[in-house]
């Protein structure tokens, strides 16, 4: 296995970074992960947009343009012998001085590694059980328009949900509305809408979630952004999750209770892997 690191191909137990790189040390980078089909990322430029927003707020220098970055991707994927596989970059302020000042940190970091990845079985696709987690996340927080590199709160979510047996951990604001879960963006149908939490309740503004916005539309199906609580979250029609690595997932159950289930939700995982087809083929 070859991973990518500033410039260089190195196998995996080569490419090092240094004990006091600042997102080792404090979070201080993003990240992106991106499904990969046919050797061709879904969505690139989307989810490298969202990095080059995050860098610019962040003020970190990415090293190279979105063109290379894809350039190198490409070839990671060709010399790796991986078409199908999980793309994930990662891009570091790089080493400073001791604490938090991000002074003299001036040679950011950038890795891109491949991982295997199984295909989703559409004849069976996955149905999750969801627990609504007692961690919380602020309302109107500016950081979660990005893919920081430090997720404790999802984190520490998707660990309770292990320890009950359930898939995904669901996070609410501090509000107290549900609002996304660990690793993936929220939805819900109702009355034949599809629904979701409004970025300012603190959301990650996922690639796959405006893939979703943008099925809607083709399929007339009307969408919303609203806020929910938990218990109401549980007496909808259906609930499904958003996520670059598995697209559309179903969820089954949430906190015990059986969810109900729309055929609104296959419409748009199916919508959602032929349009993945056509843009990967």
């Amino acid at each position: 296995m070859l991973v990518f690191l500033d410039g260089r191909f190195l196998p995996k137990d080569q490419a090092l970074v240094s004990v006091f790189d600042r997102s080792f040390l404090y979070g201080d980078g993003l990240f992106e992960t991106m499904l990969v089909l046919n050797g061709k990322p879904f969505r690139f430029d989307q989810h490298v947009e969202r990095l080059q927003r995050g860098a610019e707020f962040l003020k970190i220098r990415l090293p190279f343009s979105a063109p290379v970055l894809r350039e190198f991707a490409s070839e990671l994927i060709r010399v790796n012998q991986m078409p199908d596989a999980i793309l994930r970059l990662h891009l570091s302020r790089g080493a400073g001085q001791r604490g938090y000042s991000p002074k003299d940190a001036n040679q950011p970091t950038l890795i891109m590694a491949l991982h295997s990845h199984s295909p989703v079985n559409l004849r069976q696709p996955p149905q999750w059980r969801l627990i609504t987690s007692s961690f919380r996340l602020p309302a109107g927080e500016p950081l979660a328009k990005f893919k920081t590199a430090n997720k404790l709160p999802q984190i520490l979510a998707r660990a309770e949900a292990e320890a009950k047996n359930a898939d995904e951990g669901l996070l609410r604001n501090t509000d107290g509305h549900v609002i996304e879960a660990a690793g993936s963006n929220l939805f819900w149908i109702a009355n034949r809408a599809v629904c979701t939490p409004s970025l300012d309740s603190g959301i990650l503004p996922g690639v796959t979630r405006a893939v979703v916005f943008e099925l809607c539309e083709q399929l007339s199906v009307p969408i919303r952004e609203e806020n929910i609580h938990p218990e109401n979250l549980r007496r909808q029609d259906g609930v499904f999750l958003s996520l670059s690595t598995l697209g559309i997932v179903e969820a089954a159950e949430s906190d015990g209770q059986v969810l109900g289930r729309s055929d609104l939700t296959s419409q748009i995982r199916e919508a959602y892997w032929a349009l993945v087809r056509r843009e990967t083929t």
